[in-house]
């Protein structure tokens, strides 16, 4: 039973790696690894998320993760997910060059580009 489900598991994970649409040409800039002190988004050219986010809310850490396909672009917004399982990155600043570093807003966190 349990070769069975690691095959299930590869699988879905294969199905899942197939559903990322690349990043379109004019949102290249999007690309790379975003870093503030609290928050990690890498958007890949082949279309994915890796995104971390770790608050400390009344004491507790509360650590948030999402490796995730992106479905699409909604203006300078980002849907990731898969089939009707979604969820959506605002950028209210879209990447932009600042003081020689490029910088992005999202969900409310400037980040800036590390490569």
């Amino acid at each position: 039973m349990r070769g069975l489900k690691g095959v299930c598991v590869a699988a879905l994970a294969f199905v899942l790696s197939a559903c990322a649409n690349p990043v379109p040409p004019e949102k290249a800039s999007y690309v790379g690894h975003w870093r503030s002190p609290n928050m990690s988004l890498e958007i890949t050219q082949e279309g994915r998320i890796i995104y971390e986010r770790v608050d400390v809310k009344d004491g507790r850490t509360l650590t948030k993760k999402l490796d995730s396909p992106i479905k699409d672009f909604h203006g300078d917004d980002i849907e990731v997910g898969v089939a009707s399982i979604s969820t959506t990155f605002f950028v209210s600043k879209k990447p932009h060059p600042d003081e020689g570093k490029w910088k992005m807003t999202v969900d409310g966190i400037e980040l800036t580009r590390e490569n």
